[in-house]
């Protein structure tokens, strides 16, 4: 089927353009009466302001002063380098700058369509007297250089102009020594280069070759001279069929959904577009934005990668699209950041042991002071199921020694490293004594407390996860891992009844007693709007949500982590309050991110018509007209994060809703459930008004591929390849009668061992 997509001019901000990537160099087309095309360099930092705080405290230490209130000390600890005249106070990626290309006879562009089987982008000029024209913008996908396709009678014609970062944000810039970029303008071309104090400098140059204009761009200590010879590339053909015939290759082997929802039908399509120029194999480990930063200021949160949910959202697609080749340039990253984990936990934790900060730039420098997420032990944790899953999706025993062994060992160990055991109704246990929620109370005195379930989610995935590794690599069994499933809780409640939290009501004044006290005698109904049943999820000890928050962490234990069954006999009340509570609290505080994985969640919970419907919301509110995948809410009236109007000129973009929008629509069709991920679940619930549909392709834990048919509402068809044999357990949805590979078969549930190569078919007795 053709993969295509319009976009409408005028276009008016850069992040309402039209993508195109490598994982290196990333373009923005847009404009208004010029054709524009802003152009990104994925890794052009400015690394000074590194934060370096394992240094100067431990988790002893901490917990002292945090139980003390004494805030400024933690402010001191936690502070970056001390700031000083012409210094910046955090890492900084810095944009490049955009092409301005205005055509002759008044021509602008009016439509830009995108083939994103090829990644050509063909945009459509006209003028006030009905002529038009077309130019053709593409991009290497081994090179930084893109080219324009000129036609013949506007050849020599296009008058091209460099508008600089420079001009947005020297001011700034300046202020911590940064020297303006050097800028040459010629008639046929012309380059830029920017300097920076400490880092490698980016070059920019570009020429007009009349039936082509070159953009090139490089990063090095003299790059210039590298762009320009890029840019002085005459003979494309070459290099425009080496490009095609990657994204051939890519295409045939990306999981292909036919879906009834034209939205999500986008979603997923343009999402697995960008994922090849984002998360390239080759290219710059995926950040907030990946290569496109824009000119017109300094990309958000420094463009760095953060941990806490961002850098897993952007990768968690490359799983189930089977694309294990894009964590390459992650891998390769962390492991080089290895002695800085080895040396963060070694201080902080005073243990052999991995600490990855929440938020980093390319060398694991921290950026910024923010003290909760810095000490966010689930970070490493969260990693550390990165690439215990990419060893599960794809079975490459490699990727399992080498990447995720030591990562599970690392996070285990830091989280030991801070547990202590603590009495409780007459029997000891495990506890976590300061444990954090991600970015709950921001970075006050109580954003903190003990057992936060967002911790214990990820310790108990650790500990349940890390002897299933041990035993696919002859590994021995620490004994500590059992005591952390026996000992430690799943996570933490808080207890209400009817509407009324018990500690409340036990700690009221004389005044507010009779009224509580009514509450509690006189049950309110279920949907009654002061009702908060329980017990629920608590964020940590002691401390219920509260409020609408874009982080739904404390519900880790449902997703991702799998440690909590939805419909388990343990979980089922406790989830079923808790997100009746979470639902009743809203999305009124969200960010763009933090609806996919509201999303997801509910699609976990068999909520699946939910799940659709966030993913709607999000389309509509934080997508802008250009498809641009936005952290605020494009307009007010939904989120109060942003809700500023379409025109301003300071729109954030980030690339993890988007890509977490892909997982969270594969979600609907496909899931591996349980905390090992061994039982998969094919349409475990389907949509009422998706008649029709169906998906092959997708991979699973296992490395399985699965594809459905649905007819009339009803899965008719389930596809299975095993692609690395081994025991294959699938929940069908196909009815109690029904038949695989054409024999008769009744139940629920295939459980089947089977061989590399084995092809499946299941169908339904009424197929």
């Amino acid at each position: 089927m053709a993969r295509t997509l319009t976009w409408h001019f005028p276009l008016t901000r850069t992040h309402t353009g039209a993508l195109l990537g490598n994982g290196t160099q990333g373009l923005m087309v847009w404009g208004v009466e010029t054709l524009n095309i802003t152009v990104g360099r994925a890794g052009f930092w400015d690394h000074r302001g590194g934060n370096v705080f394992a240094s100067k405290t431990t988790f002893k230490q901490l917990r002292k002063l945090l139980e003390a209130g004494d805030e400024a000390a933690i402010k001191e600890i936690f502070a970056p380098p001390g700031k000083t005249a012409g210094q910046p106070d955090r890492p900084q990626q810095v944009g490049c700058g955009r092409l301005e290309l205005s055509f002759a006879n008044g021509m602008k562009p009016v439509t830009a369509v995108l083939d994103m089987e090829t990644a050509a982008l063909t945009v459509t000029l006209a003028n006030a007297k009905g002529q038009k024209a077309k130019v053709v913008v593409r991009q290497s996908m081994f090179d930084e250089l893109a080219w324009v396709e000129v036609p013949a009678n506007l050849r020599g014609k296009v008058a091209v102009k460099f508008v600089s970062t420079w001009e947005y944000v020297g001011e700034r810039l300046s202020k911590v020594g940064v020297k303006p970029p050097a800028i040459e303008q010629g008639a046929k071309g012309g380059s830029a280069w920017q300097e920076l104090p400490a880092d490698d400098g980016l070059a920019c140059a570009w020429a007009d070759h009349g039936a082509v204009i070159t953009l090139a761009t490089a990063l090095g200590k003299k790059p210039l001279a590298k762009a320009k010879r890029l840019a002085g590339t005459k003979a494309l053909a070459g290099i425009a069929k080496k490009t095609a015939g990657w994204w051939k290759d890519y295409w045939s082997d990306v999981p292909t959904l036919r879906l009834p929802d034209a939205a999500l039908q986008r979603a997923y399509d343009y999402g697995v577009y960008k994922q090849a120029g984002l998360t390239t194999p080759h290219g710059v480990a995926a950040s907030l934005q990946g290569p496109w930063l824009e000119e017109y200021q300094l990309p958000p949160w420094s463009c760095d990668y953060h941990f806490n949910i961002n850098i897993q959202m952007i990768y968690w697609p490359a799983l189930m699209t089977g694309r294990f080749d894009h964590f390459g340039p992650l891998w390769a990253m962390i492991r080089s950041w290895m002695p800085t984990l080895r040396q963060n936990a070694k201080g902080f934790f005073e243990a052999d042991a991995l600490m990855l900060p929440h938020a980093v730039d390319d060398r694991c420098m921290a950026v910024g002071q923010f003290w909760t997420g810095t000490i966010d032990h689930a970070c490493t944790a969260w990693m550390a199921q990165m690439a215990w899953l990419h060893y599960r999706y794809s079975m490459d025993k490699k990727v399992l020694r080498d990447i995720a062994w030591p990562m599970l060992n690392g996070a285990f160990n830091g989280y030991w490293a801070m547990l202590e055991q603590v009495e409780a109704n007459g029997e000891k246990r495990l506890s976590l004594p300061v444990s954090v929620s991600p970015e709950y109370g921001g970075s006050g005195m109580t954003a903190w407390g003990r057992d936060a379930s967002f911790q214990l989610a990820a310790v108990h995935f650790l500990a349940a996860t890390l002897p299933a590794a041990a035993e696919a690599l002859g590994e021995k069994v620490d004994p500590r891992w059992e005591r952390v499933q026996k000992e430690l809780p799943p996570y933490s409640t808080v207890q209400t009844v009817q509407g009324v939290d018990l500690m409340k009501l036990l700690r009221a004044t004389p005044e507010e007693l009779p009224a509580l006290q009514k509450m509690f005698l006189e049950p309110a109904p279920y949907w009654h709007e002061e009702r908060r049943p329980g017990p629920r999820i608590a964020l940590w000890q002691g401390r219920d949500l509260d409020t609408s928050h874009r982080h739904p962490s404390h519900l880790a234990g449902i997703y991702p982590f799998r440690t909590i069954d939805p419909a388990g006999e343990r979980d089922k009340a406790v989830v079923k309050n808790s997100l009746y509570h979470w639902v009743r609290e809203g999305g009124g505080a969200w960010s763009g991110w933090a609806i996919p994985f509201a999303a997801m969640i509910m699609m976990r919970c068999n909520l699946i018509e939910g799940g659709i419907q966030w993913l709607h919301i999000w389309d509509e509110t934080f997508t802008n007209e250009g498809y641009g995948t936005l952290h605020d809410a494009l307009f007010p009236g939904v989120s109060v994060i942003g809700g500023v109007a379409a025109n301003t000129d300071d729109e954030i973009m980030q690339m993890d809703a988007g890509m977490g929008a892909i997982t969270a629509i594969v979600d609907a069709l496909v899931q591996c459930r349980g905390v090992l991920g061994d039982e998969i679940h094919v349409l475990p619930v389907v949509p009422r008004r998706w008649r029709e549909f169906s998906f092959d392709g997708v991979w699973t834990e296992g490395a399985f591929r699965i594809g459905a048919t649905v007819k009339g509402n009803k899965v008719r068809e389930i596809r299975i390849v095993s692609e690395a044999g081994g025991t294959l357990k699938l929940v069908h949805g196909l009815g109690e009668q029904w038949t695989c590979n054409g024999k008769a078969m009744t139940g629920s549930t295939l459980e089947l061992a089977t061989n590399k190569g084995q092809t499946l078919v299941l169908r339904s007795a009424a197929a």
